[in-house]
């Protein structure tokens, strides 16, 4: 996971923290973070042609596994962030994101985080032991060869 904004790539999703994103000292609340992240994830997949509205159609969800995230320094009310995040190589049947969440107006790093999805069958529950055949294409056009 990336800690240097300056050597960080991807998908920039902008936010600015309303009020009912912090708590009464006006620092963000730490599950505003998580929000963005997955506003942020959801905007950089429709950005490269998918949609979530369609992996549900196919009969697929994609459900959160795993979590790591580390505050470095808290956010304020009233401050714009920029939340960026880029997928890793995909192995198997896991998305694994990364994220960056900082200033936009000076770049300070305020968490990054790690979050890890699987595809999960709408109709049964379980995990998908393989790709849907029409996401090989997209997820091979954002990450790489999905192996």
């Amino acid at each position: 996971m990336a800690q240097d904004s300056t050597d960080f790539q991807g998908f920039a999703y902008p936010a600015r923290v309303q009020p009912h994103h912090t708590d009464y000292a006006g620092v963000v609340w730490h599950g505003t973070y998580l929000s963005w992240m997955e506003s942020a994830r959801v905007e950089y997949l429709r950005s490269r042609g998918l949609a979530y509205e369609q992996l549900v159609e196919m009969g697929c969800e994609l459900p959160v596994v795993d979590l790591g995230i580390q505050y470095h320094r808290p956010a304020r009310m009233g401050e714009e962030v920029v939340v960026k995040v880029a997928l890793e190589p995909i192995e198997g049947v896991r998305l694994m994101f990364d994220y960056q969440v900082e200033s936009a107006a000076t770049g300070e790093c305020y968490a990054t985080a790690c979050v890890t999805l699987v595809p999960v069958d709408r109709a049964t529950g379980r995990v998908m032991r393989r790709w849907p055949p029409e996401l090989v294409s997209v997820l091979q056009s954002i990450a790489g060869p999905v192996q």
